[in-house]
Order: C-alpha cells, then sequence, then structure tokens
C-alpha cells in the first residue's frame, strides 16, 4: 500500500488558496480513479482506492498545516509503513505555476508542512512539487502562498489537476520521470 498525502488547511476559507493545491491534486486523483467515499481516520479524510494496480491511500490532514506530520505518521504507523511509501503532494514557491516535479527527500524550503512531516517521520519521503511561483519580494510571500487562485488562473489549475490525475498510474508504479514527462506534454497543448 503507498499513502499519498496532500497539504493543504482544513475549512472551507482555505479551499481554494495555493497552499491548498495538496488537497485539490487529491480530491481530483480520487474523482478521476473512482476511490470510494471519504472517512474520518487518522486525523485527517482519507479514501482507499486503486490506481492501476497499486493499492493507495489518499489522507488530507484535518489539523492546520504545521501539524500535518502528526496525521501522516498515525496512518503510516497503523499500516506498518515506511517512508518509502509515502508521497507528499504540496505548493512550491520555487517553481513557476503550474509546473509539476517529483522528486525524493530534501529540505523544507520553510513549507510548515513539509517541516512538520520532517519532524516526526524524517526528510526521506517522495515529493510532488506543484508550481506556484514566487510573488516576486519575501514580505508578499504569505499573501501569495494564502490567497486563492484568480479567476484567470481557474483553466489552468484545472488542466494541471487533470494531468496529474490521468498520469498517476506512473506514479504509483514509481516512474516518477514519465509521470513527470507526460504531465509536462498534457500541459503544452
Amino acid at each position: 500500500m503507498q499513502v499519498w498525502t496532500g497539504l493543504g488547511n482544513p475549512g472551507p476559507q482555505y479551499a481554494l488558496n495555493r497552499h491548498n493545491v495538496g488537497f485539490m491534486a487529491l480530491d481530483t486523483i480520487a474523482e478521476v480513479h473512482g476511490f470510494g467515499p471519504v472517512q474520518k481516520k487518522f486525523q485527517g479524510w482519507v479514501q482507499e482506492g486503486r490506481i492501476g494496480t497499486q493499492k493507495v491511500l489518499l489522507l488530507k490532514p484535518a489539523t492546520f498545516m504545521n501539524e500535518s506530520g502528526r496525521a501522516v505518521g498515525e496512518a503510516l504507523r497503523f499500516y506498518k509503513l515506511g517512508t518509502d511509501a509515502l508521497t507528499v503532494f504540496h505548493d512550491e514557491l520555487d517553481l513557476a505555476p503550474f509546473k509539476v516535479k517529483v522528486k525524493q527527500g530534501g529540505g523544507t524550503a520553510g513549507h510548515n508542512g513539509l517541516r512538520s512531516i520532517d519532524q516526526h517521520l524524517g526528510p526521506d519521503f517522495r515529493r510532488v512539487r506543484i508550481g506556484i511561483g514566487h510573488p516576486g519580494h519575501k514580505d508578499r510571500v504569505t499573501g501569495h502562498v494564502l490567497g486563492n487562485y484568480v479567476k484567470a488562473e481557474q483553466d489552468d489549475l484545472a488542466d494541471m489537476l487533470g494531468a496529474m490525475a490521468a498520469e498517476a498510474e506512473w506514479l504509483a508504479k514509481g516512474d516518477d520521470t514519465r509521470f513527470m514527462n507526460d504531465v509536462a506534454l498534457r500541459l503544452q497543448d
């Protein structure tokens, strides 16, 4: 089993925040791949399903971003899984908007959700980095990250989320390069 965690903040007021794009990615994957109903578990919301031949648990922590590691740690301990079974979907300031990159391990780059998971489990987990772009000055970062996607970005956002869900089987198989390439190809059209 794999555990795919989307990072975000709970509550309708955060639903369209750039910081919640990890939640949005999981919602789209669940819809496209016909995952089961949402259940409250592990201090979060989970959905179970299959992507290709792989069993995947989608987890959206109900804790706030800076406590995400509690929910993720609880889920991995329950299933007796290591960080090799974990994939975290999160917003990334250092990537252009709507670019998607996958990497194994690394630092937290000031991301509170990643920092929390790192504190609970260490840094050696796979990350799906979803670009939100940098606002240009560090004083504007918080407002940008916690700001909603604007109307002009909605189509690009939907296209990116759809491409990620459509190519999720490569991620489930562990072919990160093919996943990134195929998502990028879909977004060129």
